[in-house]
């Protein structure tokens, strides 16, 4: 093998045909084989001021373990990542790489970017498969630090913590836990075994998780700090989900993308009757949204044998979802109203009939820097069975509603200092509760930023 691959392309991903995959839940990228992982590793030139590491949130040190796969050192490799990325396999599936890592890669300035998301999926799944995990020698500090939520950032926390040495208990609203992981991302896009397999790595650091707790319901932050924790991180997410506010709204066969894609995978609907959990959705669907979510929903619900149209209010080169998902999307028979806006959801007998869309046109960038959605004042009825609402989410209300003394934004987010700590004295926050809803990779991002000031905070 030459030292470098000066190919302009990536190493094609294997995947499932198109219309194989839109009938079955199973994963549509099948994965690089060893012989491709090397390929594609060996496109990676390691540049000295390694500009992808600045673009990962989480700093994995990504030409050190490029190189270990061409070295045909996968062991190496995995420690490498591992060493501040605890969900590997998940952020090489589900990472927007596209605008971080691969973003900023110097092979992107004459061709494609070097597959960083692909690799680090090949290495995490090299290792899962292998099932061992080394030991982690750590000294305990005996301090208790709680984490609020099981997501991508609690559950990075809480392993940052544990291997500082604190002993971390999570507390879960769910039965399960893995937050957006479990109930959010599909089957298709990232297989729930795999985030099991994550999960218990993170609980096998001594992290203790507390299921079926509802911070604010069943036990105060407050009463955590009588029960002996130091330190609270809130890590709750943002599951609040946003709606049209168009009459019609409350028929029946009109669900948010939260329900639907929560009823899908957390409850296994798509089992039905395996799982007795059904979600009625007909045979024409109405998905409302641009974005990731929209995305899922719609591909989800095309799996069910649903006919399913995509109604945005911008252009589809607009659409803020990867490009990847999107191109998926299509490839799979989904259909793109796009420059259309539901204005009214009409119905008979309590069921959706009907949606009725106005056309609109680009106008003017605004704040997002896309152009403006403009009305046309001309409109046309589309006939549909359901309506799936993916719009947004706000953060989670829940701990606001029960803290007065934490701040938050008009709009929901927690208010936080440099430090990542929330105006509650020993009260940390981050993720999506704070932002909004973001990606999976961000979210771990603030979780290692804030077992870091945790960290600080505890050994003053």
């Amino acid at each position: 093998m030459a030292k470098y691959n000066m190919a302009k392309e990536k190493v094609s991903m294997p995947e499932q045909d198109p219309n194989v995959r839109n009938k079955n839940f199973d994963e549509v990228a099948t994965g690089y084989t060893f012989q491709m992982a090397q390929e594609e590793a060996s496109r990676c030139i390691q540049c000295k001021n390694k500009p992808c590491m600045d673009g990962c949130p989480v700093s994995v040190r990504i030409p050190e373990f490029i190189h270990q796969i061409v070295e045909n050192n996968l062991d190496k490799a995995y420690d490498i990542i591992s060493s501040t990325n605890n969900l590997p396999a998940i952020c090489g599936r589900v990472c927007p790489q596209e605008s971080q890592c691969e973003g900023v890669c110097t092979r992107a300035k004459n061709g494609e970017a070097v597959g960083i998301g692909r690799l680090e999926r090949f290495v995490a799944d090299y290792h899962m498969n292998k099932d061992y995990n080394k030991p982690v020698e750590v000294i305990s500090k005996n301090k208790k630090v709680a984490v609020i939520g099981a997501g991508p950032s609690g559950l990075t926390c809480a392993a940052d913590l544990a291997k500082l040495g604190y002993q971390v208990t999570i507390f879960e609203a769910f039965h399960t836990a893995g937050g957006v992981l479990m109930y959010g991302i599909p089957e298709f896009r990232l297989p729930k075994k795999l985030v099991q397999k994550e999960l218990k790595n993170v609980i096998g650091l001594g992290v203790k998780l507390q299921a079926n707790t509802v911070i604010g319901r069943t036990i105060s932050l407050d009463e955590l700090f009588e029960e002996g924790f130091e330190a609270i991180y809130v890590s709750t997410g943002a599951g609040l989900p946003r709606f049209l506010n168009i009459k019609g709204e409350n028929l029946n066969g009109v669900y948010s993308a939260n329900e639907f894609l929560t009823r899908m995978n957390l409850m296994k609907a798509y089992k039905y009757p395996e799982y007795d959990t059904p979600v009625a959705v007909g045979n024409k669907v109405c998905v409302v949204g641009g974005g990731n979510v929209a995305m899922d929903a719609a591909r989800s619900a095309k799996r069910l044998g649903c006919d399913v149209t995509i109604v945005y209010r911008r252009s589809f080169d607009e659409m803020p979802a990867r490009v990847e998902e999107s191109h998926h999307a299509k490839e799979e028979g989904i259909n793109f109203m796009n420059l259309h806006n539901p204005v009214e959801i009409l119905g008979e007998d309590g069921w959706v009939k009907q949606v009725k869309l106005e056309k609109m046109e680009l106008g003017q960038p605004d704040e997002s820097g896309r152009r403006k959605p403009l009305a046309t004042g001309e409109y046309e009825l589309v006939d549909f069975d359901s309506v799936i609402i993916a719009i947004g989410q706000s953060p989670n209300p829940l701990i606001k509603q029960t803290n007065q003394d934490i701040d938050t934004e008009s709009w929901g987010g927690i208010i936080i200092d440099e430090k990542t700590m929330t105006t509650k004295k020993s009260v940390f926050a981050g993720g999506d509760a704070v932002s909004g809803a973001a990606t999976v990779i961000l979210a771990m991002g603030a979780g290692k930023e804030a077992a870091k000031n945790i960290d600080q905070f505890l050994s003053k």
